[in-house]
């Protein structure tokens, strides 16, 4: 087997390892209702990440009772500061709304505001419908804290004005940065190919046998047998499968091979192979199978009709290509003035990978 200009091929595979958000503090502010089963997802929790998608959820809101017309996520490095601390890196300055949020009030007329670097925010100042239900508020364009691996908070509160001033719910959470996993695989140029006498599927590890025993010549009858091989390729341009060698031979004696292809012919010395799968004169040979885009070459492919030139394709797939397994059919004939003897040959097929 042949590869011709050998390259690396190597596929690259980037997993973002993204940390789970869980409620951590309940740090509920003395004249607020702590809001319960809240949630904040990231769509990556890479340090540093930009256009980075934050997803409010809660199950519903403590007091339902009251119109939120503003509501406010301030991101702390720290709780026990009272949240005087920007995460370093984190901004929201460049923020808008994924869609109107849900579970608010209103299902319109909700926009961003971006003044608070520090916070996410959206205000309705003309919401006048009471929350209800699951509530869940997206902002594109986050930037992520600088720090990996590292833990920052969030404070969400509601508010009754459109200022962020009169609150009614608040909760905290705790969110974490991690560091991205690269994951990495090499794959190299691969052929894989096998001929033999007989093969499961195309499974070249099952391959055996070496010798197409075309029995007795008969002037009144065709000698027959078949052989098979398997290949498949990552190759860009797919295989090709030649095969070499000489025509029926013993001793100074031969069986004239097919050059210019043609039928089955009894009491005519032939020697012939193809490829094809219907053959009826003589019935020999098996469809290509298997789940490849392997054919055989057009010489050789045509039901009832055999060929032998030595260096000729047999068989060929035009790009990467899972595993064909093709069968070869054998056909010789002799005439009454043949000599005696055992006509042998040794047959070579080759698998060039084209890159």
């Amino acid at each position: 087997m042949t590869i011709r200009n050998k390259l690396t091929a190597t596929k690259l595979v980037l997993v973002a390892v993204i940390i789970g958000v869980m409620p951590l503090f309940n740090s509920i502010r003395a004249y607020a209702s702590p809001i319960a089963s809240r949630s904040i997802t990231m769509s990556t929790s890479a340090g540093g990440a930009t256009g980075v998608t934050y997803t409010l959820a809660t199950s519903a809101l403590p007091t339902t009772g009251t119109a939120v017309q503003s509501l406010q996520i301030q991101f702390c490095a720290y709780l026990t500061d009272s949240c005087a601390s920007t995460p370093s890196g984190f901004t929201s300055a460049s923020t808008s709304l994924a869609g109107q949020p849900t579970g608010l009030g209103a299902a319109s007329g909700w926009t961003a505001d971006t003044n608070t670097t520090g916070s996410l925010r959206i205000v309705n100042a003309s919401n006048a419908t009471n929350p209800s239900g699951p509530v869940s508020v997206s902002w594109n364009g986050v930037v992520n804290p600088t720090a990996t691996n590292t833990t920052f908070y969030a404070i969400i509160s509601t508010y009754s004005n459109a200022n962020w001033t009169s609150a009614i719910d608040t909760g905290s959470i705790a969110l974490s940065t991690s560091t991205q996993v690269q994951v990495s695989l090499t794959v190299d140029e691969a052929l894989t190919f096998c001929a033999g006498t007989s093969i499961t599927g195309q499974n070249c590890a099952t391959i055996s046998g070496n010798l197409v025993n075309l029995g007795i010549g008969s002037t009144t009858s065709t000698a027959t047998g078949t052989s098979v091989m398997a290949a498949s390729t990552n190759g860009n341009s797919g295989y090709t499968i030649t095969v070499s060698g000489s025509t029926l031979t013993s001793g100074a004696n031969t069986i004239t091979a097919l050059s210019s292809g043609g039928g089955s012919t009894v009491g005519i010395k032939q020697f012939g192979i193809n490829l094809a799968g219907n053959n009826t004169a003589p019935a020999i040979g098996t469809e290509v199978s298997g789940p490849g885009s392997g054919a055989a070459a057009t010489n050789y492919g045509i039901d009832n009709n055999f060929r032998f030139v030595s260096g000729n394709t047999v068989a060929s797939a035009s790009g990467p290509t899972n595993a064909n397994t093709f069968t070869v059919g054998y056909i010789a004939n002799i005439d009454g003035m043949t000599a005696a003897g055992v006509y042998n040959t040794i047959l070579t097929y080759t698998a060039t990978a084209n890159y």
